[in-house]
């Protein structure tokens, strides 16, 4: 790359060479869960782990990667909530990574004394000790924007995705958050959860602000924010278009 094309991307001059001493990947030697970059996650597997279908980007070892089954139950709940996960299991010994359209990641510890709760769309991978169930957020009915989660525990580590740089809100007692549904990641598993509408029904349907339904926390624990609200959707229409939207 010239320095004119590398000024032109918005980018400091340096040679090929500058690239790949900052990019190269070095050989990770304890097993589990790192990030690689602010992008990417690379897991060390001796054993099992299990990803989002369609995570990986790379790979390399003995590994075998298989859809995994959810059971009739967590299927029932995906299809009525959206927010189930659509797993494979890599199983083997050798290094692989995940990624979901250059979002931002983290790797959280999960144990049985601190579970986390993480909204289905931006959970990554987990690690094959770590159990999870779909939970419907208190409150959060129909008319409550039909929010649900999945609630991590056991013993092991969860890798999240956030669209954009995501923050972290400490929640006490004496200090409640309300977040966004759009723009919760995830939450300590021990917060209590409602929803709270700031517009009515009437104003919303005439267009309102797009702020009518939040995610209510209290207790002690923190609150995971992505400082977006998600992609843009294309206008719906009919009642079954406002229903899926409500429950996406």
């Amino acid at each position: 790359m010239t320095t004119a094309a590398a000024d032109a991307g918005g980018q400091s001059s340096g040679t090929g060479a500058d690239f790949l001493t900052r990019s190269l990947v070095r050989t990770s030697s304890a097993p589990g869960m790192t990030v690689e970059n602010q992008h990417c996650v690379r897991a060390t597997v001796d054993g099992a782990l299990m990803a989002r279908q369609g995570a990986m980007v790379a790979y390399r070892g003995d590994l075998t990667i298989a859809t995994k089954g959810q059971g009739v139950k967590k299927l029932l709940k995906r299809a009525v909530t959206g927010e189930g996960l659509p797993l494979m299991e890599v199983a083997g010994r050798g290094e692989i990574w995940f990624a979901e359209l250059a979002k931002h990641v983290a790797v959280l510890p999960v144990s049985a004394d601190a579970g986390l709760a993480v909204a289905g769309r931006c959970v990554l991978a987990f690690d094959a000790g770590v159990t999870y169930e779909i939970t419907r957020v208190k409150g959060a009915g129909m008319a409550g924007g039909g929010l649900f989660a999945s609630t991590f525990g056991g013993d092991g580590s969860v890798a999240i995705t956030a669209d954009g740089q995501p923050m972290v809100i400490p929640v006490t007692p004496d200090a409640p958050l309300s977040v966004d549904t759009h723009a919760i990641v995830g939450w300590s598993a021990g917060l209590t959860t409602s929803i709270t509408r700031s517009e009515s029904a009437k104003s919303f349907l005439k267009g309102g602000s797009g702020e009518m339904f939040q995610l209510r926390l209290a207790g002690d624990g923190v609150a995971i924010v992505q400082p977006s609200e998600g992609p843009i959707l294309p206008k719906k229409d009919g009642a079954g278009d406002v229903i899926e939207e409500l429950l996406g």
